[in-house]
């Protein structure tokens, strides 16, 4: 058991010093002392990079100078307080969701970073289903696919649950059905300057881990796969941070998941403990059988919510098995870890989550969360017409 070093920045409320979105350079801040300052090699505090984000946000940086930051902050290597102040500039100018401290502390995210190019079904979205079975609220942020054939949003529009709904329409489905989706295209719709950089720079940056650090609900825990290894732990330095309850993951296979098919690395963000701490997974530790990568392979929407009906279904197999343990990882973080090995922690999670499941609660808050946010759709198209 190893302990990660973290960067205190607080990032539980905005950068210090930064200015408003949009705002011209403050003395001193400019794209070439920001770029110029990282490619000395030179770390940068949450202001800084706090206001990176705030005019690329504006639509003020251009192609150019967004990319020439993403690669030379990649270049420099990441820090935690780098990317809070990434994260709480792009918290700062999302559309405000509104909920009350108590359901924000215990709601949890499963949100991972994607990237991982392997394909598979979409398994923590599956979890989220079972965790809000198993009785935890659930408000996941996700997207449309990026590197996958079908996203978070594309399974979801797939089984009946309409994505992108405002705010209040997000509130009503977590308060009817106990889960709730923040569409990141309804959230953060400056975002849609950076789309075309990340695609045309083709390697991973700081952007391709900022999704699942700025869910607008501000879930108090998460449990979050990364897919590359170098940012795993500054990810789990984030949330440290900030005080949420998070386990952070990522398969030795280079999936940003835990699966039976290999070994993993957790890094466990306890409350008040600092510091996270990375330990080693193995499923077989906790009586699950290894399974080939091919078993997790998933398709289309259409393929991959037919795959998420049967294992909602009680079908045994790998799937389940990933599911489960996905599910039991989140169940975890939602409780706050604690000072036991993590694998004991996600063993004793493990029956919550499978009882969800086989006694028909997660097939049931997806039957409940379509029928909310189809009614939460209808009202925001009322609203819209009256305007």
């Amino acid at each position: 058991m190893t302990t990660v070093g973290a960067s205190h920045s607080h990032t539980g409320r905005s950068p210090a010093g930064a200015s408003p979105a949009g705002a011209l350079p403050t003395a001193g801040t400019s794209w070439p002392e920001l770029i110029g300052a990282l490619l000395a090699g030179e770390s940068l505090d949450s202001a800084r990079t706090a206001w990176a984000m705030q005019q690329i946000m504006a639509g003020v940086a251009s192609p150019a100078q967004v990319a020439g930051f993403a690669v030379a902050l990649r270049s420099k290597g990441e820090t935690p307080e780098e990317i809070a102040g990434l994260v709480e500039a792009m918290l700062a100018s999302a559309t405000p969701l509104s909920l009350s401290e108590r359901v924000r502390a215990r709601a949890v995210d499963t949100c991972g970073t994607g990237g991982d190019r392997s394909h598979t079904v979409n398994l923590s979205t599956m979890a989220a289903l079972v965790v809000a079975g198993a009785g935890v609220p659930v408000v996941k942020h996700g997207n449309r696919a990026a590197s996958s054939s079908c996203g978070s949003a594309d399974l979801l529009a797939e089984l009946g649950v309409v994505v992108d709904l405002s705010p209040s329409g997000v509130e009503a489905c977590l308060a009817t059905a106990g889960i709730a989706f923040c569409f990141a295209q309804v959230f953060h719709p400056a975002m849609r300057h950076v789309g075309g950089v990340r695609r045309e720079i083709g390697v991973p940056t700081a952007f391709n881990i900022l999704g699942p650090l700025s869910n607008p609900a501000r879930p108090g825990a998460q449990a979050i796969g990364v897919a590359d290894a170098r940012l795993a732990p500054v990810v789990a330095g984030v949330l440290a941070d900030r005080g949420t309850r998070a386990l952070v993951f990522r398969g030795d296979d280079g999936l940003d998941e835990l699966t039976p098919v290999t070994t993993s690395a957790v890094w466990v963000v306890a409350a008040g403990a600092g510091q996270p701490r990375r330990e080693r997974f193995d499923p077989r530790d906790v009586g699950i059988h290894v399974a080939d990568h091919a078993a997790l392979r998933g398709a289309d929407a259409r393929y991959n919510a037919a795959v998420t009906r049967s294992v909602l279904a009680g079908e045994p197999g790998p799937v389940r098995d990933a599911v489960l343990l996905a599910a039991a990882t989140a169940l975890v973080a939602a409780a706050g870890p604690s000072d036991a090995p993590v694998t004991e922690q996600i063993a004793a999670a493990l029956p919550r989550a499978a009882e969800a499941v086989d006694s028909g609660a997660a097939r049931a808050v997806l039957e409940r969360w379509v029928t909310a946010s189809q009614s939460a759709a209808a009202v925001d198209a009322a609203a819209a017409t009256a305007l």
